[in-house]
């Protein structure tokens, strides 16, 4: 029955058709798409080479300066049109998300909800943030200076597996916006999430060529990408970011990257025990922790922490683990054997090295392919690979503290950097304690959820977490060059030929202090704003 649903989701004139979307310049290998639900084929995509990219790049950039050229207010329409699409094929979107990666599907409609509010926020906001804007001019009334935010030309963008709607559509909307042309390499494992999003894309008006998708191998297909492209954005690993940085760099163009995290959770003595447990089963166990947000350190303070432990222990236990097409499990698959190796061999060390597995700490094969039961540790040394590894997969240790300063120290030992969430009763010592983490976003009372969801303000990682921000005026400038003009009214800043030097030097000196006071009082310009 699990097999002929997930097949249903993806019949083959359905993946012909989505294929259509791939750039290829001639036949290529077929790659396999798994499905976690089941462990079986549901489709195969072009394993595309650099000839492919070059094909790519070349046809996006061909038709870049027509979409640039298309006043804002019409590529924000075709933001809020496909907004729109999205909200209408919902149910459409949450069962390809699903079979591709095994997820809950509360979690895919996380997803599917994110596109809709990004491109809700950049339809409505972005204009004001690409407009003209005026600086201060040497020369207050005679100097006229005006910053404009050009696209940067074609943004290459790779995505990963986790969130294939989130991490890819969503991520190039303010770019698109920006008046730039983009190439989407798809994760291998994901790629139909993807090419669904971009069909209902380039249904909502986005004309032909100015978004590609190829498919295939990252590691085959990143350098060629690269260097072609004028940024990237990457979503993945430290390590492998670091090797997008460097070719970013060898070809001086600017990278947004967010990385990994071992994002710690600190529970204050004067924290509602209820709503903690409740909101940081969600923070450590959505999509089966494969978030790069998620929660994976909880430092709760002694004084609460048996009571803290026993509730959020019974917590976990009761929630669902399973897989299909329902709303029913709450947590669902790992998107993989590789990352089930991962998690498992995470636990195991934790086990032979004395770690106490409160719940879970078991593969269900009897339950999907690659399931791995929610996980809670304690008693975790400090040398277990779980301790300051990104696990990535359903997996969360608990610790004691005597205090926040302590809880502070131990949260900040780590090179990452990406999120973090504080606990406690009193909002104001909240953020006066988030602010002493060390880390890109900071949640007080909450998972992330909140977090992620106000578009408004810029997300990203400090650290080994990354570089660049997504969201808000950041997640869209990002994607721009900034272009300076500069009119001088009047004469020229150019000493008249008649004019000896020592004369025109005596002449600005004299001028300097009335200058300064003109400029530090902010002196308006004849022109207006």
């Amino acid at each position: 029955m699990a097999s002929s649903k997930v097949a249903s989701v993806l019949p083959d004139e359905r993946r012909t058709r989505l294929l259509t979307g791939v750039t290829t310049v001639d036949d290529r290998a077929p790659l396999d798409v798994r499905s976690p639900i089941t462990g079986e084929s549901v489709g195969t995509v072009p394993s595309c080479t650099a000839e492919d990219v070059a094909a790519a790049v070349e046809r996006a950039r061909a038709a870049q300066a027509e979409w640039a050229a298309t006043p804002v207010a019409e590529r924000a329409a075709v933001l809020r049109r496909f907004a729109d699409a999205v909200t209408a094929n919902r149910a459409d979107l949450l069962d390809i998300v699903q079979v591709e990666t095994g997820k809950a599907r509360f979690d895919a409609l996380e997803e599917a909800l994110d596109i809709v509010a990004t491109a809700d926020y950049y339809a409505r906001e972005g204009p004001d943030h690409l407009a003209p804007s005026r600086r201060t001019g040497v020369m207050p009334g005679l100097t006229r200076a005006v910053e404009h935010a050009d696209p940067v030309g074609v943004v290459g963008c790779i995505a990963p597996w986790n969130y294939p709607l989130t991490l890819a559509v969503s991520d190039l909307l303010p770019a698109l916006l920006a008046g730039n042309a983009a190439v989407l390499k798809p994760a291998e494992a994901t790629p139909f999430s993807a090419l669904r999003a971009v069909e209902l894309l380039e249904a909502a008006g986005l004309p032909e060529g100015v978004l590609q998708v190829v498919t295939g191998d990252g590691e085959r297909l990143g350098e060629p990408l690269i260097s072609r492209v004028d940024h990237v954005r990457f979503t993945g690993s430290t390590a492998v970011g670091r090797e997008v940085a460097a070719l970013a760099g060898e070809h001086l163009i600017d990278a947004s990257l967010e990385l990994g995290g071992k994002n710690p959770a600190v529970v204050l003595a004067d924290a509602d025990l209820s709503k903690t447990v409740r909101g940081l089963v969600n923070g450590c166990f959505a999509n089966a922790g494969q978030l790069c947000i998620a929660t994976e350190r909880v430092y709760v303070h002694r004084s609460v922490f048996d009571a803290f432990r026993d509730r959020f222990v019974a917590a976990t236990e009761r929630q669902s683990l399973g897989v299909g097409l329902g709303w029913g499990p709450d947590v669902g698959s790992l998107i993989g054997e590789r990352q089930l190796d991962t998690v498992a061999s995470h636990v195991e060390d934790a086990r032979e090295r004395g770690a106490t597995v409160e719940t879970g700490g078991k593969r269900r094969p009897d339950v999907s392919p690659w399931a791995y039961e929610p996980t809670v540790l304690t008693g975790l040394p400090a040398d277990a690979t779980a301790a300051s590894q990104e696990t990535f997969g359903p997996v969360v240790s608990l610790v004691p503290v005597g205090g926040v300063d302590e809880a502070i120290e131990r949260a900040n030992d780590t090179d990452y950097g990406l999120h973090a969430s504080v606990w406690t009763g009193d909002a104001e010592r909240g953020e006066r304690v988030a602010r002493r983490i060390d880390a890109g976003t900071v949640s007080v009372n909450d998972g992330y959820r909140a977090m992620w969801a106000s578009t408004d303000a810029p997300m990203g990682g400090v650290g080994d977490s990354g570089v660049g921000r997504r969201h808000g005026r950041e997640g869209i400038r990002d994607y721009t060059d900034s272009r300076t003009v500069v009119t001088q009214r009047g004469h020229p800043l150019a000493v008249p030929d008649a004019v000896p030097n020592r004369l025109a030097a005596a002449a600005a000196g004299a001028a300097l202090r009335p200058l300064r006071w003109a400029r530090n009082r902010s002196f308006p310009g004849p022109w207006g704003e």
